[in-house]
């Protein structure tokens, strides 16, 4: 058996792409799971910086956190990043030590197909292929995509 090194998922939001990019690279706050605090805290400030080499952050009492880097970016067709937290919620402080995630919108009708793909889980290490397992969790990607899927719904943000 081929030993697994990314988790891939795909969902469809029921936007149009460019309102899905905008919604995954300008509303984060309405999506983003904290890696680095437990469910019920105080809210966090949550961006994206959109251009290459941009910070992917929160900002919480405890200051602010990078969680990822912006590897490259074409609105409204990608985003891609250097996902930048350990397994264990740690702050990866170099990009090149971090696995990658690539984020696609491809348009489907009237509606956005997302794509997801989190690759080079080596780059983290002996833990790498535990992280992977933990992304591909519930806990993990699932539970960011339902968010994201909520958000899509929701009017709040239009």
């Amino acid at each position: 058996m081929v030993h697994e090194t990314e988790c891939r998922f795909e969902t469809l939001l029921d936007l149009p792409r460019d309102r899905a990019f905008a919604l995954f690279v300008d509303r984060p706050e309405l999506w983003w799971s904290s890696p680095f605090r437990e469910a019920g805290k105080a809210p966090v400030e949550v961006g994206i910086e959109p251009f290459a080499g941009g910070s992917c952050y929160e900002i919480d009492d405890n200051g602010r956190r990078i969680w990822g880097t912006v590897l490259s970016i074409e609105a409204p067709l990608y985003i891609r990043l250097a996902w930048q937290v350990t397994q264990d919620g740690e702050k990866v402080a170099d990009p090149a030590a971090a696995s990658r995630v690539m984020v696609s919108f491809r348009q489907s009708g009237n509606a956005t197909r997302l794509e997801i793909v989190h690759s080079e889980f080596l780059r983290h290490g002996e833990a790498g292929a535990d992280y992977r397992d933990r992304m591909g969790g519930q806990a993990g990607w699932p539970r960011i995509i339902e968010q994201l899927e909520t958000a899509a719904r929701s009017a709040d943000w239009h």
